[in-house]
């Protein structure tokens, strides 16, 4: 049944009940009511105690719907309520928490929402007013709304990620429902909460906007999220920041959390909102953890010390209980807060802040906003036909390429004529929202149709921008769309268009744009969310009028800069040089130009592709003039100038520049300066001597125009103007300068006992037992040499007693270690246990290509908890890194940050994995890949046994080598050989690969190196899981046993679990199969050739020898597998590929190694290195650790099946490590060491649970 709205005396009441709750926050911290559900268990009522008389007959059962309590228990609902006012609430909910007819569904009771809600707000004002009676103290009523059992951000399917069970429409049309009967049932204010995915919060507070208008009534709101665990993020993934400024647009009266974790674990996250939120701070936790009976036994007591002290701390406003609760908590949670003071409400400075699962705020330290262009059909032929094909986990990864290379927002535009655009926006969404590291970015929705925007902002539980609106279609449309923006919770990108056409004048931007400032500004929209575009136009197109149009968009951002506070400009960048397009220098040139004016002006975001800027300073001085004269029309034949000029670079590249030997003519500073900064040895010794001979001691040319020169190196270096090659060969001439004075020093100590130069600080840093890898260490090294740090390097395969008898004999301040290998990674962990227990404190640094941030807070360090382990990403990173730490007056706030991090990141990696679908290994071979072995005859090998290459032409590998490694491991990332004409990377890469190739031809003329191999084959089968290899074709006598792994991530369907085993004929078919083996080397002799750089002080060439090893090591495998196919195992003789084919495994069959994702067992080499008899053919070694030595070496088997192919085992369970180690004849706990990389258990937990 339907009540009387009874308007007239709801909207008299508003006004007084919002200044009342205002005057009573001020002066007190309020008081929440605790759990209703906690309350009605205790009635203990059946089922007819649910039904009453009035449901008797209903045809499902109703137990367990609490919300129906409401009409047929009224008084024992009421008398709840009661008691809680009575215990010390200023606040009680409404019993409603489901209902909304989502919610009500589940009992067929949709038609009763209305009238539910309405009854429940009547009781509990009821209550409110029996309470005031009593002691005249104000009670208020909040209507509680539910987060319903519905979500609008993830998928109920794993198989389908773009699937919704719900959608915007559906919650925001059941909120509004309820939001309805709480109005009209008399509820002071409204509660969103319980809050696990924000965007059915915005569904929520979308219908309870609207419907305030429609009643022209406007209650308080309250807002409260759920931390579903202790990973401090929403089930949804937002963190609570992220969480606040998705939802601030709604304005509400508090903000706070409540749910799923006590108040000891809640208050970080508390904190942390507390510290962004211009509004009240309301928490409501838990009566603690739940048991493992799934009850709550903190005692009223202790949850109110948890609580006083968020008061005592100035943490909260409104305070109260959630599960578990009851009067006996309030009573002691209202008398802890009694006399402590509200927190006080910051007052925040107005900025853009944005949110994606993590938050993006705006600040002066950023001066541009990269929004990434590539996810725009408009703008991207290849995004365009993905999306048109409907490949959406490629068109995801342009996505993710996107913001790992830099993109603070991406623009999503799906405007295509073929396309049904609403239906792209639409899917492409709900897919981005299932990719965490693609949807912690906040969304530009970019549309020129306004139903598309507001489709994708219905997708969106961050804070996104729209882009865009406008007055080309009148004030009257432009206010509704605006007001629609502001009521989804995004900012907005306003083009400067107009009735009258777009702005192409100062004079008209600026008029536009300030007609629509103060519109919106009027209305109450925030001015820090508005982005006014004032249109980028095409420059040199001939057409005189066109000219101005860089200048009149420049002086338009400097006037929108100085005369609309807060409001930022942006621009689609690549409009400008429309006249050039297909000659991309003059392009980059001119966008690079521009942007600099631009920025320099006010602009604060574009819309570019920041991977194709030329860097301002970089561009050549003809072209930069000439783009300069253009933008910002200095010369009336600026154009034609540009025009001549720019078939000059069109596709040219750069001639060599005779040697400029000027600056040799500067004073000895300055020269020291240029050959430290452009890693100049020629003339270091005379240099040198020369400033020594000006230098009262040696030791002053090091701590004088040395480390001048090395500090302005380190200047460029950090701020991106100077890249790796270029540091290293910085370091090799202040090493050879050192060289020079050291005999110097050496003899001034000796005569008057003078100490050593003074450094930053001493760090020792090794690569770990059983791990041969080292180039990544060594960058480090240089790097952190050149910013006076003291580095002492133990090397390869270093024992964890040797590194710490070190560490303590010299003294470190800090201690880095360095592996590539899985092993490497528990060696780590050893290490770091071992500091733990011997008393360290010093920092400890973790790097290498198999670390990570999440393995580091995961499994190192909570084992050395004295000290901090901090992951290192890169050279780039380290110095700012150790920096940090040893500074006395930052360390203590950056190791609480990263300690902060890492146990959010330990948590959010527990609930990740737990979160992952697994199937038991019996269902994974169940879904085992069944090849047609029934007509397929497996190829036979030329021969059978093994063949050995002793000396093998390095000059037949060079055309195998790929060279995008090889960047990479100097920290320029790029694909080969694009990044050769990389705008900013494009002149070190350009030197860099010079070098590599001066030295390679070396190499293969002086015979630096030997290159060796030994490969074999053998008949096999498969038997279960592992490949059985025979001693000949009778098959009767096995000759050894290679496992495999299997993957147990639940599949879509159609999606086999894979093992290598798979690829191979099983034994029972009686098909005769194969397998072969290889190891693989260019590294023989490569340890005495590096000594020999080294004894030079010649870092860069050491590091640049052991890479070229490296890739003519891969280089080896590539060849040799190429062979294999063609001659040794002859299945595709007509094999015709490139090295890019090569490069992009575009043949016939695999090599997969073990310790690689196929097979990340590295233990698995020890049957292949005895088969082969590696060692005795070939020189090469495996460590303890299975790392092979030399380190520029490769092995693995081959595979010949057309359907054989690399994939990943991921994460495995512990049945298939308990067979796995039956397989093996181990010890389930070796087989966990062995395999610990891959476990989805943490065994250490398992066992202490058992």
């Amino acid at each position: 049944m339907r009540h009387p709205a009874g308007h007239e005396s709801v909207q008299m009441s508003k006004t007084d009940t919002l200044s009342a709750l205002k005057a009573a926050a001020s002066e007190r911290i309020l008081v929440l009511d605790g759990a209703m559900g906690t309350m009605i268990q205790a009635l203990k009522l059946d089922e007819a105690g649910y039904r009453g008389t009035r449901f008797k007959d209903w045809h499902r059962d109703v137990r367990g719907n609490n919300d129906l309590l409401s009409l047929t228990q009224p008084d024992a609902v009421r008398a709840i309520h009661l008691e809680y006012f009575m215990a010390g609430a200023d606040i009680v909910e409404t019993n409603t928490f489901s209902g909304t007819s989502i919610a009500q569904a589940d009992y067929g009771m949709e038609a009763l929402v209305h009238e539910l809600n309405f009854e429940s707000a009547r009781l509990a004002k009821e209550a409110a007013k029996l309470a005031e009676a009593k002691d005249g103290r104000r009670r208020f009523v909040a209507g509680a709304f539910g987060p319903t059992n519905r979500t609008a951000s993830i998928s109920p399917d794993v198989n389908d990620p773009g699937f919704r069970a719900v959608t915007f429409d559906d919650l925001a049309k059941a909120y509004g429902e309820q939001a309805r009967g709480l109005i009209e049932g008399g509820a002071d204010i409204l509660l969103v909460e319980t809050i696990f995915d924000t965007l059915n919060a915005k569904a929520a507070l979308f219908a309870i906007e609207g419907l305030f208008d429609e009643l022209d009534v406007r209650l308080p709101v309250m807002i409260s999220g759920t931390i579903t665990d202790l990973s401090g993020r929403t089930l949804s993934g937002q963190t609570p920041t992220a969480f606040w400024y998705s939802l601030r647009h709604a304005e509400p009266f508090s903000i706070g959390l409540n749910c799923a974790l006590g108040a000891k674990e809640m208050r970080a996250h508390i904190a942390e909102i507390g510290r962004v939120a211009d509004t009240l701070v309301c928490a409501y936790p838990n009566a603690g953890l739940p048991n493992e009976f799934g009850l709550y036994d903190e005692s009223p007591e202790a949850m109110a010390e948890l609580v006083g002290e968020f008061a005592a701390s100035g943490l909260v406003n409104v305070v109260g209980g959630c599960c578990g609760t009851t009067p006996a908590h309030i009573r002691a949670i209202a008398g802890a807060v009694k006399d402590k003071a509200p927190r006080a409400v910051p007052v925040l400075e107005p900025r853009l802040r944005l949110s994606g699962l993590e938050p993006f705020e705006l600040t002066p330290q950023i001066p541009f906003v990269n929004v990434g262009e590539r996810t725009n059909v408009t703008g991207s032929a290849r995004f365009r036909k993905l999306i048109t094909n409907g490949d959406f986990p490629a068109a995801l990864a342009v996505a993710r390429d996107q913001v790992e290379s830099g993109a603070q927002v991406i623009d999503i535009n799906m405007d295509e004529g073929l396309l049904d655009s609403e239906a792209a926006m639409v899917t492409f969404l709900n897919l981005v929202a299932a990719e965490p590291d693609i949807a912690r970015v906040p969304v530009m929705v970019d549309s020129s149709k306004w139903e598309i925007i507001e489709q994708g902002l219905k997708r969106l539980q961050g804070k996104g921008i729209v882009n865009s609106i406008s007055l080309k279609e009148g004030e009257a449309a432009f206010r509704e769309k605006a007001r629609l923006v502001r009521r989804y919770g995004a900012a907005v990108v306003v083009m400067a268009f107009d009735e009258d056409g777009q702005a192409d004048s100062f004079a008209r931007k600026t008029q536009i744009c300030e007609r629509a400032y103060k519109i919106l500004t009027g209305m109450g929209f925030p001015p820090e969310d508005i982005i006014f575009d004032p249109n980028v136009f095409a420059v040199a197109t001939g057409i005189e009028e066109h000219a101005g149009y860089g200048v009149a968009f420049i002086e338009a951002a400097r006037w929108i800069r100085q005369g609309l506070p807060y409001a930022h400009i942006s621009g689609g960048v690549s409009n400008l040089s429309f006249s050039f397009r297909g000659n991309e220098p003059v392009r980059e040139a001119m966008h690079a130009v521009f942007l600099y004016h631009a920025i320099a002006a006010g602009m604060d975001m574009g819309i570019v592709n920041a991977g194709q800027l030329a860097v301002y300073d970089e561009i050549e001085p003809r072209l930069k003039e000439a783009c300069e004269d253009v933008v910002l029309n200095r010369r009336a034949d600026a154009t034609e100038r540009l025009l001549a000029l720019a078939e000059e670079f069109r596709g040219q590249g750069k001639e060599k520049k005779e040697a400029d030997l000027t600056w040799r003519t500067w004073p000895v500073e300055k020269r020291l300066e240029h050959a430290l900064v452009n890693g100049i040895t020629d003339y270091v010794e005379q240099d040198t001597e020369e400033a020594r001979q000006q230098a009262a001691r040696p030791l002053h040319v090091i701590e004088g125009p040395l480390m001048a020169g090395m500090n302005v190196v380190g200047d460029l270096f950090g701020s991106g103007k100077m890249f790796l090659p270029q540091v290293v060969k910085s370091a090799r001439v202040m090493k050879q300068a050192v060289a020079y004075l050291m005999p110097f020093m050496e003899k001034e100590k000796a005569e008057m006992g003078v100490t050593a130069a003074s450094s930053a600080g001493k760090i020792l840093m090794a690569t770990v037992k059983g791990d041969v890898h080292d180039i990544g260490k060594n960058i480090v090294g240089v790097v952190l040499q050149c910013n006076n740090y003291e580095v002492i390097d133990l090397g390869v395969m270093v024992p964890a007693a040797r590194i710490l008898e070190t560490a303590k004999a010299e003294k470190v301040d800090v201690i880095g270690l360095s592996g590539l290998i899985t092993p490497s990674l528990d060696e780590m962990v050893n290490v770091a246990a071992e500091m733990e227990r011997e008393g360290f404190s010093v920092p400890l640094l973790i790097g290498g290509a198999t670390t990570s941030r999440v393995h580091t807070a995961v499994k190192i360090a909570p084992r050395y908890e004295r000290g901090q382990a901090v992951y290192v990403t890169d050279a780039s990173r380290a110095v700012g890194v150790v920096s940090s730490l040893l500074n006395t007056e930052t360390r203590g706030g950056y190791v609480a940050d990263i300690r902060a991090e890492y146990e959010k990141l330990a948590e959010a990696h527990a609930r990740a994995d737990a979160n992952k679908q697994r199937l038991p290994l019996a269902r994974a071979r169940d879904n085992a890949l069944r090849l047609d072995f029934s007509s397929y005859v497996p190829p036979k090998p030329a021969f059978q046994g093994i063949e050995v290459f002793a000396d093998y032409s390095l000059a037949d590998l060079v055309p195998f080598i790929d060279w995008t490694p090889f960047f990479q491991s100097w920290e320029l990332n790029g694909r080969y050989p694009a990044i050769l004409d990389d705008p900013k990377m494009g002149p070190s890469a350009r030197t860099l690969h010079a070098d590599a190739r001066a030295m390679l031809n070396h190499i293969i003329a002086e015979k630096w190196v030997t290159a060796r191999a030994v490969i074999g084959f053998w008949p096999a089968n498969s038997v279960g899981d592992d490949i059985v290899l025979f001693r000949d074709d009778t098959r009767a006598n096995p000759l050894a046993t290679f496992h495999t792994l299997r993957q147990q991530l639940a599949r879509r369907e159609g999606k086999a679990n894979l093992a290598l085993a798979d690829f191979v004929a099983p034994m029972d078919t009686g098909v005769a199969d194969y397998v072969g083996g290889f190891v693989v080397t260019a590294g023989i002799g490569e340890e005495e050739k590096v000594a020999a750089f080294k004894a030079a002080n010649d870092d860069y060439s050491s590091i640049l020898f052991k890479a070229l090893c490296d890739r003519l090591a891969e280089a080896f495998a590539e060849r040799m597998h190429q062979r294999v196919r063609t001659t040794f195992w002859g299945y595709a003789r007509d094999e015709a590929l490139s090295n890019d084919d090569l490069i992009a495994e575009r043949y016939r069959g695999i090599r997969p190694a073990p310790g690689y994702p196929a097979q990340p067992d590295h233990t698995e080499k020890a049957a292949l290195f005895t088969l082969l008899d590696a060692p005795e053919m070939t020189g090469v070694r495996l460590t303890e650790s299975y790392a092979m030595w030399p380190g520029a070496s490769v092995s693995g088997l081959y595979l010949s099946h057309p359907a054989s192919a690399y994939f990943g085992v991921g994460r495995i369970e512990r049945d298939q490590v308990e067979d796995y180690a039956l397989r093996k004849g181990w010890s389930v706990a070796e087989a966990e060491r062995w395999l610990a990389p891959i476990l989805n258990y943490d065994p250490a937990r398992r066992n202490a649970a058992e």
